[in-house]
Order: structure tokens, then C-alpha cells, then sequence
């Protein structure tokens, strides 16, 4: 199967440039101007964006958790991600007592077998750090084609200082990267003591059980941990601008402390916990909604470059039937997360691209470039010959009204529900092949189930 792409502006991380681009098999052979070759399909790009297929880092699929499970599979969430341009996803693998690493992630590549409908890595969760488990890190970086791996600060499954450094050293060796769910777990233990002897058992006050504060603290303590090792961290969903003011301050030092954020937490508030009819329950995620003055500090941080990579957490579970499952009288009980994994693409270009918060070069760096780069995978990210030819033809007029029934993620609810978008995607192609496309109205799934396949991922190279 051939493609040839006319007159389409390319976008990439430093810039943009009209031109064709000829796709052959999975990769993208060749692009220049008046490109005059055989294709088995050929699109009038004009008045396009022509940009490398979204890269989500940060998924939950299938996750177990709160006594429930996340409701997206594999099959949900990939067609999800393939409807919102998102060509690769690299989903959370939560180690099980007594696993290796090389069985937690067998496990979770037996649930994404002939499901999958775009392509998938996976980064092993290090949740029974036994000695034979840090040993294995090596194998996991060399062989397994998993480089990074997620720890925790807390939570029951937490790792203690002692681990993350001894992990950082392994890491360091290796070519690998640790990422960290940040956050103080004595603080928001205290926090919900309080807030139960108070009777204040809401939505809304799971935002006030994990303070900025507690994220604050913990970043400074991985970071210091990283300054002693002389190794390298990745906070995962940085939420605050107290978390974001750490992040700076080690950099500024030379420390090598990384940072995604995601969009809820650009975008919305802790106000949302206060919706009618209990509707602050869709926003319970960890860690929670903050101020719209760490909305736009984070904005901020995206564009100095301390924040380098855009994800979602994608975490769905749904608002009737699952949040409210045990919760309704104690927020502790309802289950975190929430959807995101298909309106990753359209929010970002419209309320970052449109309303001039970053440009449009920003948008494919965090979103594409820099994930690929940041997590090995090597063939991702960029439109350039010989990439895989994950594209996705987008169109920056096309105007949408964000709807849970015109999305195809396996929940009952959106937290963007009711916005409207300037810029959708119009056709996405995954390795050559065409996926989805603009119906008229919404994106349509067109691709094959089972076609995705597991990505091998090399190791970290320095950013």
C-alpha cells in the first residue's frame, strides 16, 4: 500500500514547510515539492496540518485499581487513541507480588494480543522491588525493550528512598529512566485523617487532602535524589506550580529532573470538584485539579522547556456504575482517574495552539518529538524519510463540539465535555494504513483491530 500526501504544511518541532510527502508499507519514503511517483491513494493535503501521529505516554489500560478496573481495554483504547491522532500509546504495566518484570510484562502483552489498533510499549511499574527485581532492570533496558519504569511515593505499593536510589544507580548504568508519581504520603495521610474527624468526606475535599505542598515535597526529595546519584527522573503529571518551581530550581543546578503535565491540569480547576449532583466525583484523579494560577504556570513551564512531554493519564471510570461504586459518601473510595486519551490532539491545538499559548512547533514537539526522543522510540515522532509513517492529516478550521456520543472511549463521561474545538483531525494513518477519519460530523474508526503491535524501545540517550 502506497500514499502520496500533496501540498500539506509539515509540521514539525522547529518548523513548517509545504510540500508532498510519498508513503510506502509502514515508512515515509520521501518528501519534496511536485512529487511525481505512483501511489495507491493520493490526498489533496491543501490547507492542512501534516503532522507525526501523537505519542501518549501515560495510560492506564485495563488497569485494576479501587476495587474495580479501568474501563478502556485495549481494544477500546487504542480505537480512542486512533480517533484523536494518537498513533503510539505507552501503557503503565503494574508489577504483581511476586512477578518479575519479564512476567508483569508478558502478562499485560497476552491482554493486548490481536486487540491493539495502533502501535504500544509498555513501562514496567516496579511495585515488589526484591533484589532479583532491580537486578533485572538491566534486562529490561538491553533485551526487553522496556527502559523506563514507574515508581510510586505513595500510596500501599509506595518504593522507599533506599529503592528510587538504588534504582536511579541501576538506571544511570543502563540507559534506562524512572519515572515518579510524586507526591508526600504522610501528608495526605494526614490531611484525610483530618478531614474525616471534620466530617468532610466530598468531592471537593479530595483536592484539599493532597495539597500542593505534598507534590512540592516530594519533588524536591526525588530531585535530590537524583543529585546524589547523578542520575536522571521523570515526574510524572505534574499538576502544581509549586512542583513546577522544584523542577526549575533542579535544572537550574544541572540536575537531570524531567516533566510531563497533562491537560485537566492546563485547563481545569479545582472549582470543578464543586459541581451539582455530586459532579466533582468525574474530576476525583491523583493527583487532583489545582488553582488556574497553576494552570497557567504550567503553560509557562511548557514553553521554558521544563515541562517537556504532554500526556493524559487516561484512567477511565465511569461516573455512574464505578465512581460511584463505594464513594458516594467518602471520597477516598471513589476510584482516580479519568478519560483523556482522544481529546489529547483537538484540546491541545485549541486551547494552545488557537488561543496563542504555544505554538504550533510546541504543540508537535510535546506532543510527538520529544516523547519519542525522551522515551526511545527510535522510529516515532517526526515526519521525516524513514520514520514510520504515523501521520495525521489535521485540519486547523475544522470546528467540534467535544461530546462524550461522538467519542469512542469506553466511559460515560467527558471532563471536557460541551467544549468546543477549533482544529480535528481529519484522516490518521498508523504505519501507511488509514485508521480513522472526519465523518461530516466525527471521526470514524477505519482501521483493523490486532494490527498495532508491541513496540521495542531503546535506551535513554540524554536530552
Amino acid at each position: 500500500m502506497s500514499v502520496l500526501i500533496k501540498g500539506g504544511l509539515i509540521v514539525t518541532s522547529t518548523g513548517r514547510y509545504t510540500a508532498d510527502l510519498f508513503v510506502e508499507g509502514d515508512t515515509i519514503k520521501t518528501i519534496g515539492t511536485h512529487l511525481d511517483v505512483v501511489a495507491d491513494e493520493v490526498v489533496d493535503a491543501s490547507g492542512k496540518y501534516v503532522l507525526p501521529g501523537a505519542i501518549d505516554p501515560h495510560t492506564h489500560l485495563s488497569m485494576p485499581f479501587m476495587g474495580t478496573h479501568a474501563q478502556d481495554d485495549y481494544e477500546t483504547g487504542t480505537i480512542a487513541a486512533a480517533c484523536g491522532g494518537v498513533t503510539t500509546v505507552v501503557d503503565f504495566d503494574l508489577q504483581q507480588a511476586g512477578e518479575s518484570l519479564l512476567d508483569a510484562i508478558e502478562r499485560k502483552k497476552s491482554w493486548a494480543e490481536g486487540k491493539v489498533a495502533v502501535d504500544y510499549s509498555l513501562h514496567p511499574a516496579i511495585m515488589d522491588p526484591r533484589p532479583e527485581v532491580i537486578a533485572e532492570v538491566k534486562n529490561a533496558i538491553r533485551d526487553y525493550g522496556t527502559p523506563s519504569f514507574k515508581i510510586f511515593m505513595v500510596y500501599d505499593f509506595r518504593v522507599d528512598d533506599a529503592t528510587m536510589i538504588k534504582l536511579l544507580e541501576e538506571t544511570k548504568k543502563y540507559g534506562g529512566l524512572v519515572q515518579v508519581h510524586a507526591e508526600n504520603v504522610y501528608m495526605i495521610q494526614h490531611m484525610n485523617e483530618v478531614l474525616e474527624k471534620e466530617g468532610k468526606l466530598a468531592p471537593y475535599y479530595h483536592a484539599m487532602s493532597r495539597p500542593n505542598i505534598a507534590e512540592e515535597e516530594a519533588v524536591a526529595r526525588a530531585a535530590k535524589m537524583v543529585e546524589l546519584t547523578g542520575s536522571r527522573i521523570y515526574i510524572v503529571h505534574l499538576s502544581s506550580k509549586e512542583g513546577l518551581f522544584r523542577v526549575k530550581e533542579a535544572r537550574n543546578r544541572g540536575v537531570n529532573v524531567y516533566a510531563e503535565t497533562c491537560p485537566q491540569y492546563l485547563l481545569l480547576d479545582d472549582e470543578r470538584y464543586n459541581e451539582a449532583d455530586w459532579g466533582g466525583a468525574k474530576y476525583v484523579m491523583s493527583p487532583p485539579l489545582r488553582t488556574k494560577e497553576s494552570n497557567d504556570a504550567l503553560w509557562g513551564g511548557i514553553n521554558s522547556g521544563d515541562v517537556q512531554v504532554l500526556a493524559t493519564d487516561h484512567c477511565p471510570f465511569d461516573f455512574k456504575g464505578k465512581k460511584d461504586m463505594f464513594g458516594k459518601k467518602d471520597y477516598k473510595k471513589i476510584p482516580n482517574g479519568a478519560p483523556g486519551i482522544e481529546t489529547l490532539l483537538m484540546i491541545l491545538h485549541s486551547e494552545g495552539v488557537a488561543k496563542g499559548r504555544i505554538s504550533l512547533e510546541k504543540m508537535v514537539d510535546i506532543l510527538s518529538t520529544a516523547t519519542a526522543r525522551m522515551f526511545g522510540l527510535k522510529d516515532k515522532g517526526e515526519i521525516i524519510a524513514g520514520k514510520d509513517a504515523d501521520i495525521v492529516l489535521f485540519d486547523p478550521g475544522q470546528k467540534f463540539t467535544i461530546t462524550q456520543s461522538k467519542l469512542h472511549m469506553n466511559v460515560d463521561y467527558t471532563p471536557f465535555e460541551g467544549w468546543e474545538v477549533q482544529g480535528m483531525p481529519v484522516a490518521v494513518y498508523s504505519r501507511g494504513k488509514k485508521v480513522a477519519q472526519w465523518n461530516g460530523e466525527k471521526m470514524d474508526f477505519i482501521g483493523e483491530i490486532g494490527r498495532g503491535k508491541f513496540i521495542k524501545r531503546e535506551a535513554f540517550e540524554g536530552f
